[in-house]
This record gives structure tokens, sequence and C-alpha cells, in this order.
């Protein structure tokens, strides 16, 4: 893989990662159209994932920094003068910190036990492009049968675990970490802003914790002949984070006017496109 094909995937990676299209899918195809024709694999798509997450922390700094200290603070001695089960009740950023935690652990299990799976498998384009398609369609029903009058106040235990569950199915490429989150949100009745919001917010701590581990787990056990190298890995990073802080708060701004139906229109056309192509032997699933 060179410098330029780093270039691309790594603003391929950005502009798709907070969009409800699924950037591993959108990686996965690129690897194919590329001059390469290489699978730039899970390993090197997780670790771009940290440039996108990075912009996350910068965009959303205020939120993360106070809701991380209060949650640590409320273990002091305020908690034991009160009792944590107050604070958690009277303080929104401390439950909400602990909701994080709670919707991070099924991705994480997930993604633990099913880690052969995720880097075969999963990474077929058939199953892709059904994906792309079958996602699109739930988040465009989702999108305009749903309730609307939700806020993250409104946010329960229940629904704190469904959002894992539901952020959990974006190990699969064609999902969408967003695009799930937002689907199940939608479904159960959160406005777009408070759906997008709490879904950067779960993705922190799943999005660093794959990365590192891929990062650690490349630099200890280097895969021989793989498509990338640290140079190219590490330019395409930066690249991500660049245009994911442009992506967010272009999507933060959208999502306040407008609905998700411009991008279940482009999952299924994607879909279906990706479909003649394999059907005709242009590109190989695997």
């Amino acid at each position: 893989m060179n410098v330029l094909e780093s270039i691309i995937l790594g603003a391929l990676q950005g502009l798709t990662e907070f969009l409800p299209i699924s950037s591993s899918a959108h990686l996965r195809i690129a690897g194919e159209v590329l001059p390469t024709a290489t699978d730039p694999g899970a390993t090197f798509t997780a670790i771009t994932q940290l440039g996108t997450e990075a912009a996350v922390l910068v965009y959303f700094w205020k939120d993360i920094t106070r809701i991380v200290g209060k949650w640590f603070r409320h273990f002091g001695s305020k908690a034991k003068e009160e009792g944590p089960e107050k604070i958690e009740k009277h303080d929104p950023d401390v439950r909400m910190g602990w909701l994080i935690i709670l919707g991070s652990l099924p991705i994480v299990v997930a993604g633990y036990f099913l880690q052969d799976v995720i880097r075969s498998s999963f990474r077929s384009l058939w199953i892709i492009a059904f994906v792309l398609i079958v996602f699109g369609l739930l988040l465009g029903a989702a999108d305009l049968l749903g309730r609307k009058e939700k806020t993250l106040d409104d946010l329960t235990v229940r629904d704190g675990i469904l959002f894992g569950l539901a952020q959990m199915l974006a190990l699969v490429p064609g999902v969408s970490r967003s695009g799930a989150t937002t689907t199940l949100g939608r479904a159960i009745g959160y406005e777009r802003p408070s759906v997008a919001r709490y879904s950067f917010l779960l993705a922190v701590p799943a999005v660093f914790g794959s990365g590192l581990y891929e990062l650690y787990h490349s630099i200890t056990e280097p895969t021989p002949n793989a498509p990338f190298g640290y140079l190219e890995t590490g330019i395409a990073t930066v690249i991500a984070f660049g245009v994911g802080l442009g992506v967010i708060a272009f999507l933060m701004d959208y999502i306040k006017r407008r609905s998700f139906l411009p991008f279940v229109i482009y999952r299924i056309a994607l879909g279906l496109g990706l479909i003649v192509l394999l059907s005709t032997g242009v590109i190989d699933p695997m």
C-alpha cells in the first residue's frame, strides 16, 4: 500500500466514520478498487479509527472531560457523605458515565470472542453488500416512524444496554456504528441530535480500546506481507482525524434540520452496485 493510497483511505475513513454508511465497509470496498486491489485489513481499519475518535475527543472535549471528572469525583468524599446512589440520581454527568461504561460492554465482549470471524468471514463483500441494504432500510424506517421527543435526559439503563447491543453489530462491516445506534435510538423514540451525541460518546471507549489493541498487536505480532506499514498507517490516521473533525461539525448541524433519508438511499445504491460487481465477477468477494 503506497502513501497515496493511505491518504485516500484515511480521507475515506474520516469521511464515513460518523455518517451512518459504515466506514469499515468503504475501506473494504476501496481496497478492491485501488491499484493494489488489496483488503486493507481489520487492523489497519481499527488503527485509523483512532484518528477519527481523536476528532470526537476534540469536538466533545468539554462534555467528555466534565463527564469523566464528575464520574471519578463521585467516588470521593461527597460520595461518602451522600452515597453514590444519590449522586448518580441527581447528577446527569455521573449517570452518563455509568451508562457509557454499561453500553460499551457488549462490543468489548463480542469483539474479544469473535476476533477470528471479524478478520475473515465478516469481511466478505457479499455480507457487506446485503448488510448495507438491510440496515439502510431499517434506518429509513426507524427515522420515519420513530417518535422524536426523547433526549439524553430520558436515557435509561435499559436503553443504555440496547444502544450497546446496537453498537456491537458494528463489528460486521456494512452495519455502521453510528448507523446501528441511530437506528436503535430513532426506533425507541430519541431525537436525532441526542442519538448522534450519545453515539459519539459511546464509541470512545470501544474504538480507542480496539485501536490500541490492534496497534499493540501489530507491533508485538507483525503480520508478514501486511498491506500496510507504520508510515502509511500513521499518515492515514492523521488524515482521518482532520477529515473526521469536519464531518462531525457538518453532521451535528445537518441533523438539526434534515432526516437521514439521503444516507438511506446511498446505502441501498451502494449495496446494489456491489451486488452487481460481485455477480459479474468484476471484484472478488474475499
